[in-house]
Formats: C-alpha cells, structure tokens, sequence
C-alpha cells in the first residue's frame, strides 16, 4: 500500500489523468511482477535473493543514495549512507571495505544474519553481491546513535536513558545465548546502538564475520576484528580466548558513558586522575574512586553524573546501573556478568521502582 501510495504522489505531480495513472500503473506492476531474477525467486514483485532478502543491483543502490553523497556513519566495516528506495522507503545502506571475501560465503553469512529476529537489532533489508561490491541494506532509525543524542545539547532524560540500557542489554542477550548461531558484536559503542522514531535502542552492525558455531575459540578466529578503542576488553590485548564477555566489557564502558556523559575516547577525560592508563580504565578507576571514598554520603553520585541533567535524574537508578557497569568491566571475565543476567538485574529494578509507584 506504502508502494502505491508513493508511486500515485508521483504521478499526481505529474499532473497525469485518472485514466493515464491505471495504464501506467498496470505497466509498472507487470514490470516489477515479472523481473528476472538472479538465484532467487520472486517476494511481492521484489528481487529475492537465495538468501530470502531482497537482491539489489549495485546501480540500483547508486541511485537510491545519490551517488553515495549522504554519509550518516562509518566504521571499521564500512561506510553508512542514506538511501531512498524505489519504492520510497528511506533505508541505510553499509558500503563494506573491500574484503577477499566470496560471493558464496558472503551469502551464507547474509543467510545467517536473516535468521536473527528481535525487537532491540537492526532489521536488514537486503543486500547487493555485484563484483567487489558488498552492501548492506538495513531500515533507517529516525533519531540517529546514541552517540549522536550524548553528544547533542538536547540530553536524553533518564527515563529514555534506562530503556536504552534494557534495550541494548536485550539485544545482546539474544545474539549471545538465544539464536541457534553463537553471534559476537565485538564493537558495542554508542555509535552502533541506533533509536528508532521513539528512542527504542536497536543494536547495529552485528553479524558479518562474527557468527560462530558455539565451541572454543582463540584469538587467531577474530584477527581482524578488535573494536574500537575505548571500548576494548582486555582480552584482545593479551591475546586471551575470545567470548562473549568481551562484549559484556564494551557494554559496561557505555553504560558509564550514559551515566557520566563523558567518553572513554573524548576530552571529557583530561583531567581524571590516572593519565597514564588507557581510556577505558581512567573511567572506569576514576567511578571507582568516587564511589569508594563516598559511598556513605552519596554526594558521589552528584560528581560523577553528567551534569547536562541538572539534577533530574533517579539516584537509585544511578546506583544500580553504576553497580551493573563495574561488574561488567571486571578484568577478569569470569567475574563479569552474561547480558541475560544484566537484563534481570534491570528488570528487578524496574520491578522494584513500579512496586514504589503503586504503594505511594
């Protein structure tokens, strides 16, 4: 319907007749219902692939990003830019670094990713395999990353800032213990965790090259993926057996940064005690401390919280998600957490805060 809609928008700035826009109408539904198909069938007039999305040409993707003139991200994998579908959708589109990687294991990799399903990741559209070419076609989230938000004059209140963490952490759980793939991210960061219209997280940039039969694992499996610095468990630096607990780490150091609104790579961290640690640990030591030498008073809680809230936040909740954050960046990995046990400890405190809600 979305698809007619647009398409009679179109043809009413044309200013074509009621009898012209059926003729033409019919012509495109019998164009799109019967295109040639490359390895896959046909899926509401689209181009399916053997993967069971959508199969875009690279000049199709050309045109539906301009020219890849619209640059909304960029990371290790690859470049995001903003797309406008034929059928007028907005869509971002993953332009990935050119990888020796074959058509054939690029596709079983998309296959993989599209058995994923669930409400906190980031729902892939479809793809393009076109000589070098490898895109990605995902849905486009309305309010940017949450790094965007953190770093935006117009804060995030607490409460949004709670159901990011929930979201986020829900996310995680799902592709470390619920999908039938054993999926690491290995670069959580607020850069990669999206908000849709209503500022609900949706984890992104999971899945290629990270999905993983569930076995032992050393270093030498993830060579070329080590995250982003700042967010980095301390096992990719002393070459220790990578798990899920790496992102368990990651997932701490942004639940710090929500909390004290200050990155692990940014300036915000000039002047903390401890210029000779790397940036994840200058946060995470300086909490600590604040948190040690005043725990009785609670006027730690004052310090450390980011001060563009001006005091409108739940201090109960910065107990606990600070408590959550410490466990989960923990050196050692066995006194860290799962993100399924980080999603009860949220959702006791949700439970909990409700529970006070209705006995006043």
């Amino acid at each position: 319907m979305d698809v007619l809609l647009c398409f009679y928008r179109r043809l009413h700035r044309l200013k074509v007749t009621a009898k012209e826009a059926i003729v033409v109408l019919t012509v495109w539904c019998f164009i799109h219902g019967t295109r040639p198909e490359k390895g896959g069938a046909h899926i509401n007039g689209y181009h399916a692939g053997p993967t069971g999305f959508r199969w875009f040409t690279y000049d199709e993707l050309k045109k539906a990003t301009r020219n890849f003139s619209e640059e909304i991200g960029r990371g290790s994998g690859g470049i995001v830019y903003k797309a406008v579908l034929s059928d007028c959708r907005v869509a971002a589109v993953k332009r990935l670094n050119e990888a020796n990687q074959g058509e054939n294991e690029f596709l079983a990799e998309v296959s993989t990713i599209g058995n994923l399903n669930h409400m906190n990741l980031i729902d892939m559209w479809g793809y393009c395999a076109e000589g070098k070419h490898r895109l990605l076609i995902y849905e486009f989230m309305e309010h940017g990353s949450l790094a965007e938000n953190l770093s935006s004059p117009t804060e995030l209140d607490w409460s949004k800032r709670f159901e990011i963490v929930l979201g986020s952490a829900r996310g995680l759980a799902y592709l470390h213990e619920e999908c039938l793939e054993w999926v690491l991210h290995c670069d959580v960061k607020p850069q990669n965790i999206l908000l849709d219209s209503t500022y609900q997280p949706k984890v992104a940039d999971f899945g290629l090259s990270k999905v993983l039969k569930r076995k032992g694992l050393n270093n030498s499996s993830f060579s070329r993926i080590r995250g982003t610095r700042g967010y980095m468990a301390p096992e990719w630096v002393y070459n220790m057996p990578i798990t899920s607990k790496v992102d368990v780490y990651s997932y701490g150091i942004v639940l710090l940064e929500l909390v004290t609104g200050r990155s692990p790579t940014g300036g915000g961290l000039a002047n903390i005690e401890g210029g000779d640690e790397n940036e994840s640990k200058r946060l995470t030591s300086w909490v600590r401390e604040r948190k040690r030498t005043e725990v009785p008073t609670r006027t730690w809680i004052k310090e450390i919280v980011d001060p563009r809230l001006t005091g409108e936040y739940d201090i109960r909740m910065v107990e606990v998600l600070v408590a959550l954050a410490l466990q989960c960046v923990e050196e050692d990995r066995d006194a860290r957490p799962t993100m399924s046990q980080a999603v009860e400890m949220l959702l006791r405190y949700g439970d909990e805060d409700e529970d006070e809600m209705i006995a006043a």
